[in-house]
């Protein structure tokens, strides 16, 4: 996720530990915006909190992506969605935090893992071997051509001892 902010949202590390344990503190007067890249959830741990989704809007002029969020609440964005976040009284700072949904892992049947197995084993050896075999062939070929003397080509410009 990356978080673009308007003023610092760093802490020093006694602030930090004041502050509450595994949460990102906007300040007053602070915006951040956030753009996920992976899905997750957005949650309010201290104080109120004014989000603004980005656009395009549909419904009435009063749902237009605009949300003043509390202790507890939550949403869930998907990737791409950016939000701007701020503290809705400009009198106190607002915590909330984000976590990744986690992934789906595909379960795959115990009669597939020793043939999956096999496949990923002789790919790997085929790779190893291939470049095993251009590593052979580099060599001959470096071993043959090396060992065969080297001509100089013959001074057509100029007959030695000409000059001088």
């Amino acid at each position: 996720m990356e978080f673009r902010s308007q003023a610092a949202t760093h802490q020093s590390p006694a602030a930090a530990k004041a502050a509450l344990a595994g949460t990102w503190k906007l300040g007053v007067r602070q915006a951040v915006s956030l753009a996920p890249r992976e899905p997750g959830v957005f949650t309010v741990a201290h104080g109120r909190l004014w989000v603004t989704f980005d656009g395009p809007h549909a419904g009435p002029a009063n749902d237009w992506g605009d949300r003043v969020l509390g202790a507890g609440d939550r949403l869930v964005l998907g990737p791409g969605q950016r939000l701007v976040v701020e503290p809705w009284d400009c009198r106190q700072a607002g915590y909330f935090s984000w976590d990744p949904l986690p992934h789906a892992v595909p379960v795959r049947s115990a009669r597939m893992v020793p043939l999956l197995q096999a496949v990923a084993d002789l790919r790997l050896a085929l790779v190893f071997g291939a470049g095993a075999s251009l590593r052979l062939l580099r060599g001959i070929g470096h071993a043959v051509l090396g060992a065969a003397p080297r001509q100089s080509a013959p001074d057509v410009c100029c007959p030695r001892g000409a000059m001088g």
